[in-house]
């Protein structure tokens, strides 16, 4: 299979690219979150390749574990809503973001601003539908005070900071490096441990995909050259198994096993072992390492990656969150209809947070120049080498 990329993409595409692909591959995912590949199959008649309708069907309001959330028919779920408001907290700041930018905008946002939420058909606080790790930056920074910087500490270990993350690797295009550090004190607030690592080496993804004539080869790469202890044994050990499949269906299975030694969740991903989520050095949350496995079995094509990670099942609408974040950064087009229908159906403008982010790191970068050339006169002035042009 040929990769359907534009390498050469502008910015404002990669970003829309990025966002709406997130979201897309959000929606996706949502309605056959947490069943096996072997479940989806059955309960779909084949393997997912569209939007489809919730798991439980008409009684998605009262069927368990998932009530009341309308999971399916092209709603995006929580990954998305956290993605938009983070690019909202950038719009406000303008600037390169910290754990203190969380507490003082994102949890003011979660708190206060009733919005529509696509899953409960309703407008509501995006807290009332944040799962619970996600509450923690609400319970431990407005309601206990912590310190930002180390919010995040206490709270499951899991790939609820990663999954928005995009933003941070957008505003660092072309910057990995950038932006690993900007998302590791972003989620600092939120994360610790692997799931803190994973926010960091997704934003470095985002930005590594944004640079010209970047593959998915070359995304892992930067991926390997800044991750940690278990995520980067975890990302080498699944790529290296993608790189031997060129179609997700043969990789479904060889992906989770690959993945299983640095997984805490364990093989019921709907009854967590009981080590499950809890801070080491030597593992790795599921998601971010399968994402980029998908990306390599697609060869950085948007529909390919988001399929292999719906189809994956466990936690797919985060994994297809974050393919789809990573190909749509690469330039491999979102398809049309699936972007359309999940913006009709969740009722969101999936571009305008893109045209705001874009406007935003444009307006970052101008300020970055101005502070290294500001730096370049006074190390000068030390008598270092002249400022550059």
């Amino acid at each position: 299979m040929q990769p359907k990329t534009h390498q050469n993409a502008p910015l404002d595409e990669r970003i829309a690219g990025a966002l709406v692909g997130a979201a897309v591959g959000d929606a996706l995912g949502g309605p056959v979150e947490g069943y096996s590949p072997e479940q989806i199959l059955e309960r779909h008649g084949g393997r997912v390749h569209g939007i489809v309708g919730p798991w439980h069907g008409d009684d998605w309001r009262t069927a368990r574990p998932l009530a009341p959330y309308h999971k399916g028919d092209g709603h995006v779920t929580d990954d998305t809503l956290m993605t938009h408001a983070l690019v909202r907290v950038y719009a406000r700041v303008r600037d390169h973001l910290d754990a203190y930018a969380i507490a003082d905008h994102l949890v003011p946002d979660l708190m206060t601003e009733p919005r529509w939420i696509p899953e409960l058909e309703s407008e509501a606080l995006p807290l009332q539908r944040i799962f619970l790790a996600e509450k923690w930056l609400v319970t431990r920074i407005h309601y206990g005070h912590a310190d930002p910087r180390e919010a995040g500490t206490g709270n499951i270990v899991n790939c609820g900071a990663a999954m928005y993350m995009a933003p941070v690797g957008l505003v660092n295009a072309a910057g990995p490096r950038a932006a690993y550090a900007e998302a590791l004190d972003v989620a600092g607030a939120h994360q610790s441990s692997y799931g803190r690592e994973a926010a960091g080496v997704l934003a470095a993804a985002v930005a590594a995909a944004c640079t010209p004539g970047a593959t998915p080869d070359s995304v892992v790469s930067a991926c390997l050259a800044l991750a940690k202890d278990g995520t980067r044994a975890a990302i080498e050990r699944v790529c290296e198994e993608a790189a031997r499949h060129t179609d997700y269906e043969s990789a479904l299975r060889p992906l989770r096993e690959a993945v299983t030694p640095y997984d805490t969740v364990g093989p019921d991903y709907r009854a967590p072992s009981l080590g499950a989520r809890r801070p080491s050095r030597l593992h790795a949350i599921e998601e971010l390492p399968v994402a980029l496995g998908m990306l390599l079995v697609a060869r950085g094509d948007y529909r390919h990656a988001v399929l292999g990670a719906v189809n994956y099942g466990r936690d797919c609408d985060s994994i297809a969150t974050m393919a789809g974040a990573l190909a749509g950064a690469l330039g491999s087009p979102v398809p049309e209809d699936w972007a359309k229908t999940v913006a009709e159906a969740s009722r969101l403008d999936l571009w305008e947070p893109a045209a705001t982010l874009t406007a935003v790191t444009r307006e970052i970068f101008d300020r970055d120049v101005a502070r290294r050339r500001t730096h370049e006169r006074a190390f000068a002035a030390l008598g270092g080498p002249e400022c550059s042009d």
